[in-house]
């Protein structure tokens, strides 16, 4: 199979108006994409969203543009979550949804996400033969005058995302006499997050809720807690809530203002649903990054592990194909296909608040659900070729396999966005952690410079 070239682990990314990321790209998307999802003869409809930044003013109305020349009706409902979005795609019945997203990049960064009829992301066979039909001319496939598509605002947009999310929290409980920072990291969530929260009775302190075009992730956010940290202590808060840009991730913060990262979230809802007796599959999905601890904290309560590849999309065929209902990322993509086709960092935080809630027990000991083992994470830059085949890095990585044993994991990868490998090692033993992560770092070093001095 041909490789995508536009399409990344997470739709299209770039910076803003430069390389793949502009206008022209935004027109030829979405009329490849209208061709690609045509099914009968019935009016089509896309249905499109997006975060706050200032590119999207850019981009949407390509899209809309590229849609309507198809003959495909457009909905625009405006800053929405992505989650939001993969929601409404399946509710209004639309033949395909647009997030118009980087998620947690810097402002300069924009995106395109595709989700099919079902809500759910695109394959990586659809997102290469939309490749293959931008290459095409388009003249035989455009609608006539009579039939171009028509544009319209959904008004209604925000509320329906606000009560679905709110019909996740369990029947009967409420929030009452919890106060809860949310963080909504200027973006996409900064108005349905806080709302959600208080309709439930919370007592809701908002911050990073003023996008302004540009400030979005900026020292706020999933990515960037430290505000949220101080602010949770200096409020009095039980809890703080962090969302990225687009709201598909959530990192958490107790009353002492410690982070509490994916890892733990995942072991506290997939815990929490095995003693309910709705966990399926008999455990829950994360990706190689996920710490030891999540695995064994899963083990000690008669629960599986499975891992896959880096990418929350992976993660979500993983728990379709083998009927799991709990999944995630470290980063804090959980997904909860009971309710949500992709992550949802607010019905994520809901469900946390709901265990909270029945123990009655601070959040620093609710969300502690295990000791994570110790993990080291480095990224080293290269400047051509592929390291990972050298004999030098190859002996590396055995060596220190060994040395790690049973006891530890080791992930090596490739960046799929920049030229990088990221080097993992965790295990029980810290030191070891250290030495050998170092040692792969400097053999990627020594071939890369080696290569550069050839060149």
């Amino acid at each position: 199979m041909m490789s995508r070239k536009l399409f990344g682990t997470d739709g299209i990314r770039g910076t803003a108006n430069t390389g793949a990321m502009t206008a022209e790209t935004a027109l030829r998307v979405a009329m490849a994409a209208a061709v690609q999802f045509r099914r009968g003869s019935h009016r089509h409809l896309a249905v499109i969203g997006k975060d706050t930044r200032l590119s999207g003013y850019m981009l949407e109305p390509a899209l809309v543009a590229g849609f309507t020349s198809m003959g495909m009706d457009v909905v625009t409902v405006g800053p929405m979550p992505t989650p939001a979005l993969a929601l409404l795609t399946h509710s209004l019945r639309a033949d395909l949804g647009v997030v118009i997203s980087a998620s947690h990049n810097p402002f300069e960064d924009n995106g395109i996400k595709l989700f099919g009829p079902d809500g759910y992301k695109l394959s990586d066979e659809v997102e290469l033969e939309i490749e293959r039909r931008m290459e095409q001319p388009f003249a035989g496939e455009l609608a006539p005058p009579s039939a171009l598509g028509r544009v319209q605002r959904l008004e209604d947009a925000r509320g329906r995302y606000i009560e679905a999310a709110k019909a996740t929290f369990p029947r009967g409980l409420r929030l009452d006499g919890v106060r809860v920072a949310i963080d909504c990291a200027n973006g996409a969530a900064y108005k349905v997050a806080p709302t959600v929260l208080w309709e439930l009775g919370a007592d809701v302190v908002p911050l990073a809720v003023s996008p302004n075009g540009t400030n979005i992730n900026l020292n706020c956010g999933a990515t960037a807690t430290a505000m949220l940290q101080e602010q949770v202590v200096a409020q009095g808060c039980h809890l703080g809530i962090a969302l990225d840009g687009d709201a598909d991730r959530v990192i958490m913060v107790d009353e002492k203002g410690q982070q509490i990262d994916g890892d733990q979230l995942m072991a506290l809802i997939g815990r929490s649903w095995a003693e309910d007796g709705r966990l399926r599959g008999g455990g829950i999905v994360a990706t190689v990054m996920s710490n030891l601890g999540l695995e064994r904290s899963l083990a000690a309560a008669g629960l599986k592990l499975a891992r896959t590849p880096v990418g929350d999309r992976y993660v979500v065929e993983h728990m379709r194909e083998n009927g799991f209902n709990v999944g995630g990322e470290q980063s804090g993509h959980i997904v909860m296909n009971d309710y949500t086709t992709t992550g949802d960092g607010l019905i994520a935080a809901l469900q946390v608040l709901a265990v909270v809630q029945r123990q009655a027990r601070p959040v620093s000991e609710v969300c502690r659900v295990f000791d994570p083992v110790p993990q080291l994470l480095k990224n080293v830059r290269f400047g051509g070729g592929k390291p990972l085949e050298e004999a030098r890095v190859k002996d590396a990585i055995r060596a220190a396999e060994a040395r790690l044993g049973a006891s530890g994991r080791l992930v090596i990868r490739k960046s799929g966005t920049e030229p990088l490998i990221r080097v993992m090692a965790e295990g029980d033993d810290r030191a070891l952690v250290e030495a050998v992560v170092g040692e792969i770092v400097e053999a990627v070093q020594e071939v890369s410079k080696a290569r550069e001095n050839v060149a």
